[in-house]
Order: structure tokens, then sequence, then C-alpha cells
């Protein structure tokens, strides 16, 4: 199977989605700059989004894709029992979201109150009003996500990669166009911001459902919940969902401990790092993402082969893909900063000390690229073998640390210090997932490390060569008024670094054709 087609399948829709959600970000920075109410939106919004991330995709993915792996290989000649199962299964996941949906509408303002407690002052009620009104509005955007999410799942084990990559675009899209058509119609311009959200939740369901109604794999949701619930295959997902959304929760409970710290610091600081965060999205799902999603059902196929070499040889296959297209990457985020934050952001209300602190937050994070493009690799190791109590174990430990982490950094670098915790945390997530596997013999390393981690860094000086020139001689902040011609010299410096760091590759003898196929 050509798994780098397949990655390269994911990464291009998921680079089409990453793209309109900068421009939707680059518009809410011009249109509402990095305020109080902004911050309000980032809270509203990532308290869906987390339960999205951890009811659903992620939890919900580690569980179910690998065992409905398995159903569909043991019972590829009867297909009504392949049905049944994904009909007990949405119906249970629905059923399940809608009353935590139900609870978490009713109990806004003490969700937001556990989430962003600085919010709570008295001189910061209005944020505080306009937060909660945001999240009643966007809560219910987890029930269409999470049943999105059971659809991927679906359509990623009969490897239809290319919807699932796709459908983000529809949120970004949603949300720009609430942005232009009703910002100016409401009289808190913010709200057209969750009204957009929704709508794009709506829209993703929409399509994917499409989908699997194409393919007659869509469920039934009017089928019975009883029958469901006492189904042993359901039984088994949901008690493989218990350690993984505790496993997911961990990174969850950081992302909101460290909100809840922005809160605490300077206006504008939950923006900060939002829009860091975004930057840093490119590399994470373009290479970890995209690797992680069709690694998964390739790893659970290999589980079943009685030869186990394989499985090794696609982690192995996973971490020098990782670190060729990983390593680069965080090496231009680290020096070019400056520059992709002014390039990006820096128009109408977003001035330029948002720059300069949204740009120390980017180099921050930029520190633990490798470990969070690594953890979307390794952890699948695990996932792939049904075995998700190790990586939970894990990450409780790392949770511990990032917050020890908090506690000597944030004083020090104040939101870069949030950014920079998370870095290290998933260095250390990625080195104990690496040691655990190869303690229990899962993975061992091929021949060769030693010397393709050398000429990694004989084409990484070269590539940095053009990168920091551009960083000491070029003004990015005073090319404000010459947009276009800032945006062609980052563009420049950057076709011209890729050049050169695959120029160098080729040199030291690392080829495409290396990496074009998975191990057989």
């Amino acid at each position: 199977m050509n798994l780098l087609r397949a990655a390269a399948t994911v990464s291009s829709f998921t680079l089409l989605s990453r793209i309109t959600g900068l421009a939707r970000d680059i518009i809410i920075a011009r249109t509402f700059g990095a305020g109080a109410l902004t911050d309000a939106f980032w809270v509203a919004f990532r308290i869906p989004n987390l339960l999205r991330r951890l009811f659903a995709e992620g939890a919900f993915a580690q569980a179910f894709v690998p065992i409905l792996g398995q159903v569909r290989t043991e019972h590829s000649e009867q297909p009504e029992a392949i049905q049944v199962l994904l009909d007990r299964v949405a119906v249970t996941l629905f059923v399940a979201l809608f009353v935590i949906t139900l609870i978490g509408v009713i109990g806004a303002p003490w969700v937001v109150m556990a989430m962003a407690s600085g919010l709570t002052s008295p001189a910061r009620a209005a944020e505080f009003d306009a937060a909660v009104w945001m999240t009643r509005l966007m809560f219910p955007y987890i029930i269409c996500m999470s049943l999105v999410a059971f659809a991927s799942g679906v359509l990623n084990t009969w490897r239809k990669f290319a919807i699932p990559a796709f459908t983000p675009v529809l949120l970004n899209l949603s949300v720009i166009g609430s942005s232009f058509l009703l910002a100016g119609r409401l009289e808190q311009p913010i709200y057209a911001l969750a009204i957009g959200v929704m709508v794009g939740g709506i829209a993703q369901f929409t399509m994917q459902w499409w989908a699997l109604s194409h393919m007659k794999l869509r469920p039934r949701l009017l089928t019975p919940i009883g029958p469901a619930l006492k189904d042993p295959t359901v039984r088994r997902i949901m008690r493989q969902m218990l350690p993984a959304t505790l496993g997911v929760s961990v990174a969850q409970i950081s992302l909101l401990i460290n909100t809840n710290i922005a809160t605490w610091l300077t206006p504008g600081s939950v923006t900060w790092l939002s829009f860091a965060d975004r930057l840093m999205e490119f590399p994470t799902a373009l290479i970890g993402v995209a690797l992680g999603t069709v690694l998964l059902p390739s790893l659970s196929k290999a589980n079943a082969d009685p030869d186990k070499t394989q499985y090794s040889q696609l982690l192995d296959w996973g971490l020098r893909l990782v670190l060729v297209l990983g390593l680069p990457a965080a090496l231009c985020m680290i020096l070019m900063a400056d520059a992709m934050v002014a390039t990006l952001f820096h128009y109408g209300a977003f001035t330029g000390a948002d720059v300069m602190q949204t740009r120390t937050a980017v180099m921050a994070y930029s520190a633990g690229l490798i470990g969070l493009l690594a953890v979307k690799i390794l952890a699948p190791g695990f996932y792939g073998k049904q075995d998700i109590r190790t990586p939970v174990k894990i990450a409780v430990a790392v949770l511990l640390c990032t917050q020890l982490f908090n506690l000597a950094l944030v004083p020090w670098l104040a939101h870069a210090g949030l950014a920079l915790a998370i870095g290290l945390g998933a260095c250390l997530n990625a080195l104990a997932l690496y040691v655990g596997l190869r303690r229990q013999g899962i993975y061992q390393p091929g021949a060769g490390w030693t010397l393709f981690i050398a000429k990694q860094c004989f084409a990484l000086l070269c590539m940095a060569v053009p990168l920091w020139l551009a960083s000491q001689h070029i003004d990015w902040l005073a090319l404000q008024g010459t947009p276009f011609l800032r945006i062609a010299l980052l563009a420049a410096v950057l076709g011209v670094s890729v050049f050169v760091y695959l120029l160098g590759l080729a040199l030291v003898g690392i080829r495409p054709r290396h990496f074009r196929r998975a191990p057989r």
C-alpha cells in the first residue's frame, strides 16, 4: 500500500483546511484585534472544541477504528452485521452527547467560570456574559462533530481519506461568511463568529453523512438505545473509550488549565496563544495528523499478521518521515516567527505589539514541535494493538510535569511560558511512548538511524543560512504598508530555504522514493 500517497491526500486537503482556517483567523485579527471580547470568543469556542476532542475525535477514534477494522475483516461476507454495529454505535454516541450538551447549555455560566476564572471579576462582566452567551450557542457543535468523528472513522477504515480531511474547510468558510455578512448587523458583532461555528458544524455533518449514504453505510439514528447498550461490541468500544477518554482528557485538562491561567494575564493573551496555535497547526496537521490517520488502520491490519516485523517497520517509516518533514518546519517556525505572524496578522486592529507577543508564543511552541509530531506516530503504535492504558498512564505523568513547567516558566515568560510548557510536555510524552514501545518489543529501530540523523543535520544547516540572513536583514513590521511585497518576500525566503533543504538532502543521498511505500 502506498502510505505516502494516502498521507499526501490527507495532507493536501488538510492544507486547504489550514489555509482557510488561517484566512479565518486573519479576518478575526483584522476585524476584532486581540482584545477582551476576542478572548471571550476563544474561551467560548474552546469549551465545545475541548469536549469534541475529548469525547469524539480523540477517544472515539482510538477505540472505534481498530475494533471496526477487526469486525469488518471478520464479517466481510456479512454486511448486515457491520450495519447493525454502525447503527448501535452511532445512536449510543448521539444520546450520550445530547445529554452532555443539554447539561452544558444549562450550566454554561459555571462552565465558563471553570474554564476562564479570570473573566469573573466585576471589571470584566461584559466579557463573561459574552462568553456565556457564545458557549450556549456553540455547545450543540459537539453533537455535530461527534457524528462527524464517527463518520470519519468509518470512511478512514474503508480507506476513504479525502472527505474527512476536507470537511473542516466548511467550518472555516462558515465563520468567514458570518464575519462578513452578520458582524455589521448584530448588536454585539463578535457573536457572528459563534453563529458561523454552528453553521459550519451542521455543514460538516451533512457532507460526511452524505458520504456514508453514498457508500450505503449511513447509520440509522432511530435505532433503539436498549439493544445498543447491551451489544457486546458496543460495550467493548465503550470500555476502550474509558481509558482513551482519560488519556485525551489529560491533554485537554492541560489546555483548560493553560486557558484559565491566560485569562489572568494581560488581556489579549488567550488570543495571542490561539493565533500561535493556528500557525503550529500547519505542521502538526499536515505531518502528524496525516501520518497518524493513515497509520492507525494499517497498524491494526498489521497486528493481525503473524509476522510482526511489518508493525515495527511501519512505525520506523513514520518516525523517519516525521524528522524529514518536521525538523525543517520547526526551524522555519523559530527563525521566521516574526515574519510569519506579521505577514499573516499585522493588519487593521492587530498591532505591532500583538505581533511581537504572538511571535514569542510561536517560538515557544516550536521547541516542542517534534515531540507533538512524534506522539502522532508513537501513540498509534499502542492503539493498533488495542492497548490504550499505557499511553494514558504516560499522559497523566506528562500532565503533572507540564504543570511544574508552568510554575517555573509563566512568571518568567508569561503567555509564552504556557506555550513552552506544552512543547516540553509533548517531548516528554514522545520520549516515554518511545521507551514503552521499545521495552514491550513492539518497535525496533531499523538500521542506519545514526547516519540518517547526520544527513538530516547537514541539510538543516544548509537551510538555516537563508532563514537566518532573512531574519537579520528584513524588518517585517515596517512592511505593513506594502502587504503584497511582504507576502512575496516571505514566499521567496521560504521557497529558497525549502529548495536548499531538499538540495542538501539530495546531496547526502536521501530521496523521496525512500518514503514512498509502506514496508511489506
